[in-house]
């Protein structure tokens, strides 16, 4: 799968079913491996354990849960979404 295919993809939240936004990037590690997705950011609050980049927000590759053909599934504690 390329990054043009994961970048059409929807990111949500299966605990709450928010909609997080559309990949904007990718961060991989030393091995060429994918360790986060990055997502836009947002005004109003977000998950307090994201890192946050000028470009956006850091989902850790550990909280993909499935890639479908439409969106990605992600598993964030909706408690800690910050509104």
């Amino acid at each position: 799968m390329s990054f043009s295919d994961i970048r059409r993809k929807d990111v949500v939240n299966i605990c709450d079913g928010r909609k997080l936004g559309r990949p904007i990037d990718l961060i991989l590690n030393d091995s060429a491996c994918v360790e986060s997705l990055v997502v836009p950011g947002r005004s109003g609050g977000w998950f307090s354990f994201f890192r946050q980049t000028q470009e956006g927000n850091v989902i850790p590759w550990s909280k993909v849960r499935r890639i479908g053909d439409d969106v990605i599934l992600v598993e964030v504690d909706s408690e800690r979404f910050e509104s």
